[in-house]
């Protein structure tokens, strides 16, 4: 249970506060243990206490279930398990936090700042998190299912199995960010910043990834299918055994990107540049690559039955022990590239 006594000094207002915490705690992040705030299990649901100061406090438990938290100073605060469904906290500074199992649906986080804050199997289904910070954020096995992430900060944060369902990460920053496991299914993703980041085993299935960058990201064994990639940027990701069947790919860009085994069929690729690609043993049957740069591309032992390679550029490709069987390969530039039969092209 909670002290009375700061239970009592809360309910005179957040200036009374303020000042109180000040002078009886002091001006320090972290108090010493026999000087911190006690409010676990507090009843404050619909509490009026914007800027109110709770650095380190203890809320664990607490019901602050549509309170108004705006600009709060929760810095290393507990929060564990606590209830802050409908909870403003825009603008509120949680660095540190442990959030772990809180209820955080349809909370206000705009512009929040909660960095290396503990998130784990915290639920926050429509909440919105515009332009907030969650650098080395833990946010494992959480939920974040139709949350308004645009422009947030997620650099280094770790959403390993966490539920990001239908989430929008618009133009987010999750450069290094751990998603092995995560469900993005038919998540908006577009222009979002995903250089270096682990998304191995994701499931990006019908997600919008236009115009989005994953240069050197793990995506091993991630699914795309019918996946939204068009001006994605995939240089030196590693795409090995990921399933990209019918992903609309047109006018992206996998420099040096590794394919080993991924499944391609049926996909879109117009103009689609793969130049010094590794896609051997890859499925691309049935795949449009029009247009495509497949110049100095290994696609040794890959599955090109019926892919249209019209106007294609295969130069000084290997195309060793490939199948080709029925693909269009009408003024395609096949010049020094090395044929099934092991023979260049003249």
């Amino acid at each position: 249970m909670c002290n009375p006594e700061h239970l009592t000094v809360l309910s005179q207002g957040v200036t009374v506060w303020n000042q109180w915490r000040d002078t009886a705690i002091g001006t320090y992040d972290t108090p010493a243990l026999d000087r911190k705030i006690d409010l676990r299990e507090a009843s404050l649901d619909h509490s009026q206490l914007p800027q109110i100061d709770l650095r380190s406090a203890d809320c664990c438990m607490a019901d602050l279930r549509n309170a108004d938290l705006k600009g709060a100073n929760l810095r290393e605060a507990l929060l564990y398990t606590a209830d802050l469904r409908g909870v403003n906290l825009s603008q509120a500074i949680l660095t540190g936090a442990d959030l772990r199992e809180a209820q955080l649906q349809h909370a206000r986080l705009d512009r929040t700042v909660l960095d290396v804050a503990a998130l784990a199997m915290a639920d926050l289904e429509q909440a919105s998190l515009r332009e907030a910070r969650l650098c080395g954020a833990d946010l494992r096995e959480s939920c974040l299912r139709r949350v308004d992430g645009c422009m947030a900060v997620l650099r280094n944060a770790c959403l390993t199995q966490a539920d990001l369902r239908g989430i929008v990460l618009y133009t987010a920053d999750l450069n290094q960010a751990n998603l092995k496991q995560a469900q993005l299914y038919q998540a908006d993703l577009r222009e979002a910043n995903f250089n270096r980041a682990n998304l191995q085993d994701a499931d990006l299935r019908e997600a919008n990834l236009s115009a989005a960058s994953f240069c050197v990201a793990n995506l091993v064994g991630a699914s795309l299918h019918k996946a939204k990639l068009e001006n994605t940027v995939l240089s030196l990701a590693n795409l090995c055994m990921a399933n990209l069947s019918q992903a609309h790919l047109n006018d992206a860009v996998l420099i040096g990107a590794i394919l080993i085994s991924a499944n391609l069929y049926g996909a879109e690729a117009q103009q689609v540049n793969l130049s010094e690609s590794d896609l051997r043993e890859a499925s691309l049957n049935k795949a449009n690559l029009s247009g495509a740069n497949l110049q100095r591309c290994n696609l040794q032992r890959a599955n090109l039955q019926e892919v249209n390679l019209e106007g294609a550029n295969l130069q000084q490709a290997n195309l060793q022990q490939a199948n080709l069987w029925n693909a269009n390969l009408q003024g395609a530039n096949l010049t020094g590239a090395i044929m099934p039969n092991g023979k260049i092209h003249q």
